[in-house]
C-alpha cells in the first residue's frame, strides 16, 4: 500500500529547483525523444510498484504502449524519494502519487506541475475496527484510541471537521502502517487502503470499516501528473500516454487472472493469493457509474474543489490555496475520452 506523501521534503528540494531556474525556464525533463515519432516517457511514482501498477504492466506487457509510439518505463519511488518533486524538476515525463491532496500542495508550493488523470475514482482509504467494538461512523469516534500514522493525520483531522467533532474528542494514536496495535487493544481503529488485502487479512472476518470516501471527505487516488511544460508543449505524447495506459486498465478489469500473472511477471515477490485478491477491490474504484459515461482515469472539478477547499479550511497551505484550474486540466481527458470508456 503506498503511503500518504509528507510534503515536507518537497520544500527545500523547490527552493533549489527554483534558485538553479529550472521551473521558470523549461529546462524541462528528460525529452528524450518528445519531439520525434518515439517518445521516452518514464513515470516516476512515490512508492515502491506493486498491485497499484497493474494497469501500466499490462498496457506494457501486452505492447499497448509500444503502438502508441511511447518507450514507457516505471520509476520506482521509496520513503526519501518526493517524485512531485523530480518530476517538477524535469526528471520524468509523468508522475503518480497515492492521493490527490499531495498534489494541490505542491502546487500550492510553486511546483509546476498539474494532475491530467486519476486512476482510482474514489480513494480507498478507511478506518478500521473490530466487531467488538466497532466505528461505523465518525461520531462512533467519539472517545476512542484512532491509531494514525503522521501522514494520515490530516485526513483525521479533515473527517472531524466535517462532522464537527472537535480533536479533544478523540484520543489521536501515533502508530506505524501494520494492524498490530488495533489486534493488540492498543487502538480502537488503524487506518489503511481497502485494496491492501496483504495487510487487511490480518483482520479477518471481524473487520469493519468507515470509508474515508463515504464519511463525506473525497479524495482521488493515483493522480497522474506531469509538468506545466509537458502538458502546454507535448499534450499529444500525454495523450498517446494515456490512451494506452487506459487500455491496460481495461484488459486489467475484464481479465483479472491473467492481470495478476502478468503482474508478477514484472514483480515475482509479490504474493499472488493477496494479489488475486487485491484486483477484485482495486477495481471497485478503478470502475464505477463515472468511468461509465466519462471512461477510465476521469476527474470531477468539484471534488477537486472541495479538497481545496477542506485543505484551506485546516490551514494545510503555506502560502496561498491554489486555483482549481493550476491543480488539474482536463485537456487530456477530453481528447482521449472515446478510447478511455469501458466497453
Amino acid at each position: 500500500m503506498p503511503r500518504l506523501e509528507n510534503p515536507g521534503r518537497r520544500r527545500v528540494l523547490q527552493t533549489s529547483l527554483l534558485a538553479g531556474g529550472l521551473a521558470a525556464s523549461g529546462a524541462l525533463l528528460s525529452v528524450r525523444a518528445l519531439a520525434t515519432e518515439r517518445a521516452a516517457v518514464t513515470m516516476q511514482l512515490g512508492w515502491v510498484p506493486g498491485g497499484n501498477q497493474v494497469g501500466e504492466v499490462v498496457a506494457k506487457r501486452l505492447g499497448y504502449y509500444e503502438q502508441e509510439g511511447i518507450d514507457f518505463k516505471i520509476q520506482p519511488g521509496g520513503p526519501n524519494i518526493d517524485g512531485v518533486a523530480i518530476v517538477a524538476s524535469g526528471r520524468g515525463e509523468v508522475g503518480q502519487i497515492s492521493s490527490s491532496p499531495s498534489v494541490m500542495l505542491a502546487v500550492s508550493e510553486g511546483l509546476p506541475v498539474k494532475c491530467f488523470a486519476v486512476g482510482l475514482q474514489q480513494h480507498p482509504y478507511a478506518f478500521f475496527s473490530l466487531k467488538k467494538a466497532p466505528i461505523r461512523s465518525p461520531q462512533d469516534m467519539i472517545g476512542k484510541r484512532i491509531g494514525i500514522q503522521a501522514t494520515g493525520l490530516v485526513l483525521l483531522k479533515a473527517l472531524l471537521a466535517k462532522h464537527k467533532i472537535t480533536e479533544s474528542q478523540v484520543n489521536i494514536v501515533p502508530i506505524g502502517a501494520d494492524m498490530m496495535p488495533l489486534l493488540s487493544g492498543r487502538v480502537d481503529a488503524v487506518t489503511g487502503w481497502q485494496t491492501n488485502a496483504s495487510a487487511l487479512k490480518a483482520l479477518g472476518a471481524d473487520r469493519v470499516d468507515l470509508s474515508l470516501w463515504d464519511s463525506g471527505v473525497r479524495l482521488y487516488a493515483l493522480p497522474y501528473y506531469a509538468h506545466t511544460n509537458t502538458l502546454r508543449n507535448h499534450p499529444e505524447v500525454l495523450q498517446r500516454f494515456l490512451r494506452a495506459t487506459a487500455r491496460g486498465w481495461l484488459y486489467a478489469n475484464k481479465n483479472r487472472d491473467q492481470a495478476v500473472d502478468l503482474l508478477l511477471k514484472d514483480y515475482p515477490s509479490l504474493n499472488h493469493t493477496d494479489e488475486r485478491a487485491s484486483i477484485d477491490s482495486l477495481m471497485g474504484y478503478a470502475f464505477n457509474k463515472e468511468s461509465s459515461t466519462q471512461g477510465w482515469g476521469a476527474m470531477d472539478p468539484t471534488v477537486w474543489q472541495e479538497q481545496i477547499s477542506l485543505y484551506a479550511q485546516l490551514g494545510q497551505f503555506r502560502a496561498r490555496a491554489p486555483r482549481l484550474e493550476d491543480v488539474m486540466t482536463l485537456d487530456i481527458l477530453q481528447a482521449t475520452k472515446s478510447s478511455r470508456l469501458t466497453v
